[in-house]
C-alpha cells in the first residue's frame, strides 16, 4: 500500500491535498439513510413535546419550586430551551457518536477503506476529511433541534421573552444570543464523545461497536458523576459540566462552569483525536 502511494505521489498532476475533498465526503454522508433518519428524529422531538404538553396540560411548579420545564409554554424561546435541556444529556450524544464513530469503521465494514487509500488518499487526509464532516454534521444536528423547537414553540406559544425559573426574563434579542451560546457550549461539551467515537472508529471494523462505545462512555460518565463520594474527582468528568450552559440563561450569566467544562472536553478530545491519527497511520489496512 505504501509503495503504491509513493509511486502515485510522484505522478504528474497528483496533488495529495486535492484527494477526497470534504464536500465529496459531505455529499456521501448526507445521502446515507442514517443521516436522514437522525435528522428526522431530532426534528420530530419538538412536535412530540408539543403534543405532550397539549395532552398533559401546561406544566406547573412542584412544591413551590419553578424549574425550566415549568416555563416551557411561556414562549417560543422557553420551549427551545426546554428541548435543549431534555436532549443535551443523552439524545444529542447519539448523532455525535453516530457521525464520528461510524465514519471510518463503516468503510472498513464495507471493505472499501483499502480502495480509498489505494486511490491514493493519504491516511491523514482521509481522517481529516471524515472528522471535519462528522463534526459538521454533529453541529448541524445540534442547530436543527433548537431551530425547529423555536419555530414550533413560537407558533404554539408566541414570540416573547425567555422566562427564567429563578425570576426575571431575557428579552427576545438577548434570549436568541444566549441560546446560540448554549448550542455552542453543548457542541463543545460533546467533543470528547466525538473524539472517543472517532478513535474507536479507527480501531474497529464494526460501526456499531464504535457508536455504542461512545454512547456507553457517556452513560458511564453520568453514572460516575452521580457518585458524590468521588468529590472533586468529578471535576475531571465531562459529564459533570454538561449542564453548565444553564448559567448562560440567567440575567447575569456565569461563565466559570462553561470555561471549565470546555477545557475538560477539549483536552480529552485533542488527546483522543491525536491517538486516532497516530494509530491509523500505522494500522495494517486489510478491509
Amino acid at each position: 500500500m505504501s509503495t503504491l502511494t509513493e509511486h502515485t505521489a510522484g505522478a504528474s498532476g497528483y496533488r495529495a491535498g486535492h484527494t477526497l475533498p470534504p464536500r465529496v465526503e459531505l455529499v456521501r454522508q448526507l445521502k446515507r439513510r442514517r443521516t436522514l433518519v437522525m435528522g428526522a428524529v431530532l426534528a420530530a422531538l419538538p412536535f412530540v413535546l408539543l403534543i405532550a404538553f397539549a395532552v398533559g396540560g401546561d406544566p406547573g411548579s412542584r412544591n413551590g419550586q419553578v424549574t425550566l420545564m415549568d416555563t416551557a409554554t411561556a414562549s417560543g424561546a422557553n420551549f427551545a430551551a426546554v428541548n435543549l435541556f431534555v436532549s443535551a444529556g443523552f439524545l444529542l450524544v447519539i448523532p455525535v457518536a453516530l457521525f464520528c464513530g461510524d465514519t471510518v469503521a463503516s468503510e472498513a465494514s464495507w471493505s472499501s477503506l483499502r480502495y480509498l487509500l489505494a486511490a491514493p488518499v493519504p491516511r491523514a487526509r482521509l481522517l481529516a476529511s471524515k472528522l471535519l464532516v462528522g463534526l459538521g454534521l454533529s453541529l448541524a444536528a445540534m442547530v436543527l433541534l433548537p431551530v425547529v423547537a423555536l419555530a414550533v414553540g413560537t407558533a404554539a406559544y408566541g414570540w416573547g421573552p425567555l422566562q427564567i425559573p429563578t425570576g426575571g426574563a431575557l428579552d427576545s434579542g438577548t434570549a436568541a444570543q444566549r441560546l446560540l451560546v448554549v448550542v455552542a457550549y453543548v457542541f463543545v461539551s460533546q467533543l470528547v464523545t466525538a473524539g472517543f467515537a472517532f478513535w474507536l472508529s479507527t480501531r474497529t471494523d464494526a460501526p456499531l461497536g464504535a457508536v455504542g462505545g461512545a454512547v456507553g462512555l457517556t452513560i458511564v460518565g453520568n453514572v460516575l458523576d452521580a457518585v458524590t463520594a468521588l468529590g472533586h474527582w468529578r471535576d475531571f468528568l465531562p459529564a459533570h459540566w454538561q449542564f453548565a450552559w444553564a448559567d448562560a440563561v440567567q440575567p447575569h450569566p456565569e461563565w466559570s462552569g462553561m470555561i471549565q467544562g470546555t477545557a475538560v472536553s477539549v483536552t480529552y478530545a485533542v488527546v483522543l483525536i491525536a491517538l486516532a491519527f497516530r494509530g491509523f497511520a500505522r494500522k495494517d489496512i486489510v478491509s
